[in-house]
Parts: C-alpha cells; structure tokens; sequence
C-alpha cells in the first residue's frame, strides 16, 4: 500500500499508450455503432473478433442501434451463418440495419439478412445465393511427377477431398449432401430475413449477382443509399440523432506494428526494384 504522502509517480510509456488505445475504442453514449465487414469472412481469430464485437454491443446501455457496414464476397457457409446467429440476437435487442457500400454478396448477404432494414448503393454487388464447394483434384499431375500418396485411413469417408486421388462416388454424394444442406439453410434465412416466400427465395438463389438498385426491385434490399442513409435509418428505429461512431475489431498493438513495418518494408522493396529498373534502362 501506497502511503498517502507518497509522491504519484509519472505514467510509464505504456500505461500513456494503454489509455491512448482504450480512448480510440470507447463509443459516445447514444451514438449509433458502425461495424465494419470488410473482406473474406473465414474462420479463426477475425471471425471471432467480428462476433465478439457484436456480443458486446447487443448488451452496450449506451448504444441505441447498430449499422452493419459490408464490403465483402462472402466466404466460409459455416463462419458466415455463426456470424449471423450473432447479428441475429444483436437485431432482437436493438436495431440492426445493413448497409452494402459495394459488394455484399454469398456469406456477406447472409449476415445482413440478420438486419432489420438493408440499405444499399446503387452500383454495389448484391446477391450470389448459393453454396460452392471446390477444390484441386491432381493425381494425373502427381503421376507426369513420378509422385505417390500413400494413404491409411479408417472410416470410410475419412479423407474425403483429398486433392491427391479423385472421389468416389459416395463421397462426391456426401458432398453433395452438406452443399444442399447449407443452401436450404441459406434460402430459409434470406426467406426469413425478407419476408419472402421460399419458392420466391429459390427462384432467387441461382449464384447471381445483381446492382444495387436491382436489388431493392426484387425484394432483396429496402432501399437504395449511402452509409449516412443507413445511419439515418438505424438512429430512426431508435429515435435518436442520426450520429454515428465507427468501432474497430481489437487487435493487438504488435499485430497492428508489424502490419504497418510489412507495408513499409513492402514500398521500400518496391522503390528499390523500380530504381534500379529505372537505372538498367538509361544504361
């Protein structure tokens, strides 16, 4: 214990920094959350970072609604529908609205249809219903390589994909089957999420892809806009000022350093090479 005579002493370098990245992650109370989806949505750590932030935000007092701003194709059927189950208990708890700034397609379609209302931009990508399962298949390459797999399994279908023989056909079935199966589940959220009929749902879900603004005609969206719109949107749902504050997923301070060190060693690099290109074509 500290004596009360004591003299405070000066903040260390990273208690300074500590509160300078907790004052970066604090929302204004009554603001209107913005959550960034950006990019491929895939399993581990970004994953449960996305889902963690909307957990905290469903019991966040001081936020009175959240827009869900999407940049991204899609990505991982399992990863995507876990997200959505997240947004879906955030949207029972206060309003969700989605907002697609310029491609909200596969999986990233799938989490907006968590929203209450989707909102997007005229020119954004919007859609691809479907499920695809793929990957490379190359024995007659291993073959021309004089390469051999050995293979030991117990369970039939354990293995299943492998890229260094091809399928049988009870695979390819079972396959077939978990593909289906994500779909149905696929149609009955956007079913759900858009109060559409299922057959209206599986006319809709062929892969394809449609404008923005062809989107809100086929009952896909609810109107076309920017991010200000979106917010617009979710501050009326909760009856509060159409203010807005942007939340950041967390991500370590070394993480965050050695990005920026990449980026910068990855211009140097690049300068250097075109220097020297530039030299050995004035020689």
């Amino acid at each position: 214990m500290r004596s009360t005579t004591e003299k405070p002493t000066s903040d260390s370098t990273f208690d300074v920094l500590a509160r300078a990245i907790g004052r970066g992650r604090r929302l204004r109370p009554g603001r209107v959350a913005i959550v960034r989806l950006y990019g491929p949505i895939s399993g581990g750590p970004r994953s449960a970072d996305w889902v963690e932030t909307v957990r905290h935000l469903t019991t966040q007092k001081t936020v009175p609604a959240v827009v869900l701003d999407i940049d991204s194709p899609g990505g991982s059927a399992a990863a995507s529908d876990y997200l959505y189950l997240a947004l879906k208990r955030l949207a029972a708890a206060k309003p969700l609205v989605a907002h697609v700034r310029v491609v909200g397609a596969s999986g990233a379609y799938l989490a907006a249809m968590a929203a209450q209302k989707v909102v997007v931009a005229p020119s954004s990508i919007v859609g691809s219903i479907g499920v695809i399962s793929a990957g490379p298949r190359l024995p007659q390459l291993l073959d021309r390589l004089g390469v051999r797999v050995e293979e030991h399994r117990a369970g039939r279908l354990k293995g299943m994909g492998a890229p260094w023989r091809e399928d049988t056909d009870e695979e390819k079935a079972t396959e077939q089957r978990l593909v289906d199966a994500f779909y149905d589940r696929f149609v009955d959220r956007v079913a759900e999420g858009r109060h559409l009929q299922r057959e209206r749902v599986v006319e809709l879900a062929t892969g394809e892809v449609w404008l923005g603004s062809q989107s809100v005609e086929l009952g896909l969206a609810d109107r076309v806009g920017d991010l200000d719109d979106a917010i617009e949107v979710a501050a009326g749902l909760a009856g509060v000022p159409a203010q807005a504050s942007p939340i950041r997923l967390r991500r370590p301070l070394f993480s965050r350093l050695v990005d920026r060190f990449a980026v910068r060693l990855a211009a140097s690099v690049a300068d250097e090479i075109e220097a020297r290109i530039g030299r050995d074509r004035l020689m």
